[in-house]
């Protein structure tokens, strides 16, 4: 098929990078479940590569390059975490990191298939992808805002990482629950009953990012947050009203723990503590 043609054709440098990625991870002396199965995969993709053209579907090729994407970047992902984002190279890593996990999306792009990249990724990954960039911006911030002198000085830099956080977030969000948020985002609830253990961290996460940037960077739409050292090159569309997202978001969290989801173990306290700090009149 044409279009397994053009996957492979995209997929071969990809692969040599991910390769490297892979090699120089071990011979600094990772190695653990997730590096074995990036491995793993990565030896299948080379092999099917390798086949018959015409054999090849073209999104087994993309949905097997995401999961070792997936699988090798949560290992330095870890490894991060584990060092607390150490001050002089956490920020260019974290870039790093969320430009290999937007390229799934890109590779999608590049093979111009006329089909929705959720179709062709499968909703789970895609969904995925958007949620291990947010949920890194989120451990990110929630690490340098205890750095008071950092803080001060970077408090442009750390609007743009919690802007692209959050909308990192309700992208992964709306693919299966498209509630309105604010003029720019929205996100539909279809079906309560379909939220997993993650999606009820995602709205957690993007009401407590609304809540660190309300407090620490101030009130209203964010207006200058493309800065000489972002923390990414893509666009991620409007700047955020912290206040409203956050108000909303939190809502909507407290509602689904609180109803259909009440008894499950969710705990809605610090939620609702951010929402009354989000509901004080402008001062």
């Amino acid at each position: 098929m044409a279009e397994g043609a053009s996957a492979v054709s995209a997929l071969r440098p990809r692969l040599a990078a991910l390769g490297r990625r892979l090699a120089a991870l071990r011979a600094a002396g990772g190695d653990d479940t997730f590096l074995v199965k990036g491995s793993a995969t990565l030896e299948k993709l080379k092999d099917l590569c390798k086949e018959e053209k015409e054999k090849t579907y073209c999104s087994k090729l993309l949905q097997l390059y995401t999961q070792a994407v997936l699988d090798i970047t949560y290992f330095e992902e870890n490894q991060l975490v584990d060092e607390d984002f150490p001050e002089d190279y956490s920020l260019p890593k974290v870039k790093e990191l969320i430009c290999v996990l937007s390229e799934p999306e890109d590779l999608v792009k590049e093979c111009n298939i006329n089909e929705e990249s959720t179709s062709i990724l499968g909703l789970e990954l895609f969904e995925c992808l958007y949620w291990r960039k947010g949920a890194l911006l989120y451990m990110y911030c929630h690490t340098v805002k205890e750095r008071s002198e950092w803080l001060r000085e970077n408090i442009g830099l750390f609007k743009k990482c919690l802007n692209d956080g959050i909308h990192y977030l309700m992208k992964m969000l709306s693919f299966r629950c498209p509630l309105q948020l604010d003029e720019d985002v929205s996100f539909q609830d279809k079906d309560t009953g379909m939220f997993s253990d993650t999606h009820l961290l995602a709205m957690m996460y993007s009401g407590e990012m609304c809540y660190w940037g309300l407090k620490h960077c101030g009130e209203g739409k964010q207006k200058s947050l493309e800065m000489t050292n972002p923390v990414s090159s893509r666009s991620q569309g409007a700047s955020l009203d912290f206040r409203d997202v956050g108000k909303n978001v939190l809502t909507k969290y407290v509602a689904v723990c609180e109803g259909p989801l009440k008894g499950q173990g969710w705990n809605t306290t610090s939620a609702k503590q951010m929402l009354c700090h989000l509901r004080k009149p402008h001062s």
